[in-house]
């Protein structure tokens, strides 16, 4: 190894001498700028770079900025006009005068319509009469070139967010809440540049060797974060007398929803908010008993003392494949297995929504969840279980407030008081299965049961606040954390 000496009595090597000298001419470049300059490869710069973040002479910047581009719906609207555009012109064209359902029939779609409408009408240059029976558009005034309209004229290519004016950003603030309109995405940059130490450092040449010299940072394999702390939430499960079960990803409907008492026209249930395996069904979900017990529940409340929704239940729409949106499916399954008059079990697991990604919402997450069973359950039970796990991760202020579950009731939601942020946070949505869950089940016995996201828990125990991070795969942050918090 060829090793030079600093005035400084620092050993430099070829490499850092080479880098050093490029960030003097000009600092805060990024790996693959300094590669060009010093005329070495990326991996040797990286490399390097190791070693002079060791000896204090360079340090590492991220530089995070938000990009936005346009989503297909908006790629659409900047080539055929956002769709308040398209209703002015066909208004213009039809002489400022067309019925209501020609709208929807020829230039825009029923969502389309819907959005177009409610903007003309409130910028007043529309106005909506019945006439003889009929609906009728009326154009009563000019649509004027719109914020909205200039900056997707511009977002032909992706752009910074640094980059917007004040006007910008309140377009795209307004064309954010359209669904499928734009995306920001985050992009990130490491900057290298000099401490006060490599600014004065004197590079001479010579031939000495420092055995003295620390050797670089070896790092060895380890598990990731998230991993880790899924062990450590099983792990305290199981000492507090929790069985763990698992279950596929993929289910039918019929046990990710039906069975929960989730009626078949909820909103939840639609394509926009489910992954559905296309062309897929699954011959017979359940037995026909259970089949037959679950569809009286919705229908009529069976024999569980509920009116049910009061419609017409379609076995066929239970055979559809989803990814699961939650691992209660896992654990309906399991009570209908099992139909245990005592239980304690969990499970944690990937699960799968159609939502947009944001720093607290992502599209594939995980989900811890568990039930109690027994003659004598309440909530206070939960409420104490839940306020020890919390503590075992080192979360001291909990509290609890009455909210609404789809298939508990009553139901809790779970707070915990965030030092690092000053606030209270929403953590585990828990209650007591609904009759119209359990009866159909065979389950006689109350069932305690409460769930929600691991990622937001992490979070939390790192003092994050973006979700989308922990999969960003940052070396320097995955190598800092340490393995005992």
């Amino acid at each position: 190894m060829e090793i030079d000496k600093a005035e400084s009595g620092i050993p430099l090597h070829k490499l850092e001498k080479q880098i050093l000298s490029v960030l003097r001419e000009k600092d805060g470049l990024n790996f693959a700028e300094i590669g060009a300059k010093a005329q070495i490869k990326v991996d040797q710069v990286r490399r390097a770079i190791e070693w002079l973040k060791t000896k204090g002479l360079v340090t590492e910047q991220t530089i995070k900025e938000g990009i936005i581009e346009l989503l297909e719906t908006g790629k659409g609207a900047s080539r055929n006009g956002l769709p308040e555009r398209r209703l002015h012109n066909f208004l213009r064209e039809r002489g400022g005068k067309v019925q209501l359902n020609e709208i929807t029939s020829k230039v825009l779609s029923s969502d389309e319509a819907s959005a177009a409408l409610g903007i003309a009408r409130g910028s007043k240059w529309i106005e909506i009469k019945k006439e003889n029976g009929h609906t009728f558009v009326h154009l009563r005034g000019e649509l004027s070139p719109t914020p909205e309209e200039e900056l997707i004229s511009t977002l032909s290519s992706p752009r910074r967010l640094s980059t917007l004016t004040n006007k910008e950003r309140i377009a795209y603030t307004s064309l954010a809440r359209r669904p499928g309109f734009v995306l920001e995405v985050t992009s990130k940059e490491v900057k290298i540049k000099l401490t006060k130490g490599g600014q004065s450092i004197l590079i001479e040449e010579g031939d000495e060797i420092n055995v003295t010299a620390p050797p670089p940072m070896i790092y060895s394999g380890r598990k990731h974060p998230l991993q880790s702390f899924m062990d450590e939430v099983k792990e305290i499960f199981v000492s507090l007398g929790f069985e763990e079960i698992v279950g596929p990803l993929v289910q039918s409907a019929f046990w990710n929803f039906d069975a929960l008492f989730t009626p078949q026209d909820h909103p939840a249930r639609e394509i926009q908010d489910t992954f559905y395996l296309r062309d897929l069904k699954v011959v017979s979900p359940a037995s026909p008993d259970l089949l037959d017990r679950v569809a009286s529940v919705h229908q009529d409340g069976g024999a569980t003392g509920s009116r049910g929704w009061g419609y017409r239940w379609n076995k066929d729409l239970t055979s559809r494949v989803v990814m699961r949106t939650h691992t209660t499916a896992v654990t309906v399954r399991y009570l209908a297995d099992k139909m245990p008059e005592e239980a304690r079990v969990f499970s944690v697991g990937r699960v799968f929504r159609n939502e947009k990604v944001t720093f607290k919402n992502l599209v594939e997450f995980h989900q811890i969840e568990g039930i109690t069973v027994g003659s004598r359950v309440t909530l206070r039970d939960i409420m104490g279980l839940l306020t020890r796990f919390y503590e075992r991760l080192g979360m001291k202020k909990v509290k609890f407030w009455p909210s609404f579950f789809p298939y508990t009731e009553p139901s809790l939601q779970s707070m915990v008081y965030n030092e690092k942020f000053s606030k209270w946070v929403e953590l585990c949505g828990m209650g007591i299965f609904r009759p119209e869950v359990t009866r159909p089940l065979g389950v006689k016995n109350p069932v305690l049961a409460w769930g929600g996201g691991l990622e937001r828990l992490v979070m939390l125990r790192y003092g994050l606040d973006d979700a989308r991070y922990l999969y960003e795969n940052d070396l320097e942050w995955l190598r800092g954390v340490p393995l005992c918090p």
